[in-house]
């Protein structure tokens, strides 16, 4: 070992790691020690490292994990530097998304949720044709209307009246970050085939809790107070949920559509 080697108490301070953050960067492979004394176990640094060390500090402040500062320490700098832009748009529209839902939460806070008309109904059993895939907030709609104008032109294909109701099932949670299934049908009569990445199923006969949606409460994040509200009135009324909610278009009362959830007593 030569003389210009640095203890790691003395590389730390100069590089603004703390003994325990180069313990384990140097656990994970992302800036080994140069040397290692065998009778003492010291670990020493080059001074050359320094550089290293500094980025690897930096990135840690961006709250970055590991592995992918590691996968980022493997790049050229204009490299690094695209895949950290691209991070840095990413975060912002999570943080968007952030911004829009406390923004729909204070507004419920200050003002309280929306006049809603809550009701129980029968529905009977329906035959569907629709399309399921995984989508985010940001790209639902494109996704519905492509999925309708898919499905009625299939039905039309098939000689079947393609002018019934949209059903739109949320089987997961979806946001602007968070990708969820999402099921888009339409209400139809007739031996219809599926086709492609359409399925046709039978919707059993059901009795919903539902609610029109009010104008202005249509779109994400506003919608998820007529979520709650609605989720709160069965919870009040001593019923329970048996399956995911869905919204149907066109709604009740001149809504847009309507959100409704299957229930049982």
């Amino acid at each position: 070992m030569t003389r210009p080697h640095l203890l790691a108490g003395r590389f730390g301070a100069a590089t603004r790691l703390s003994p325990k953050a180069l313990r384990l960067y140097a656990e994970q492979g992302l800036l080994v020690p140069a040397h290692v004394d065998p009778q003492t176990g010291y670990r020493y640094y080059a001074p050359e490292q320094a550089p290293r060390a500094r980025l690897i500090a930096r990135l840690r402040q961006l709250g970055l994990p590991v592995a992918r500062i590691a996968a980022l320490l493997d790049l050229s700098p204009q490299a690094r530097a695209v895949e950290l832009r691209t991070w840095l748009e990413a975060q912002g529209e999570r943080l968007a998304g952030h911004a829009d839902l406390v923004e729909a939460m204070v507004r419920q806070a200050d003002f309280g949720g929306p006049a809603l008309s809550i009701a129980l109904r029968d529905v009977p059993a329906t035959k569907i044709v629709g399309r399921r895939r995984l989508a985010t907030t940001i790209d639902l709609d494109a996704y519905m209307a492509q999925a309708q104008t898919d499905i009625r032109a299939h039905l039309a294909a098939s000689g079947f009246a393609h002018d019934g109701s949209m059903s739109v099932h949320h089987h997961d949670l979806t946001t602007r970050d968070s990708e969820g299934w999402v099921e888009v049908a339409i209400a139809c009569e007739g031996p219809v085939e599926p086709v492609g990445d359409l399925h046709v199923r039978l919707l059993p006969a059901r009795r919903e809790a539902f609610v029109p949606v009010p104008a202005g409460h249509e779109d994400f994040p506003l919608v998820l107070a007529v979520y709650d509200a609605l989720e709160a009135w069965i919870e009040r009324n001593g019923l329970a949920a048996t399956d995911s909610p869905s919204e149907t278009y066109p709604g009740s009362d001149g809504a847009r559509f309507d959100i409704a959830y299957p229930i049982s007593s």
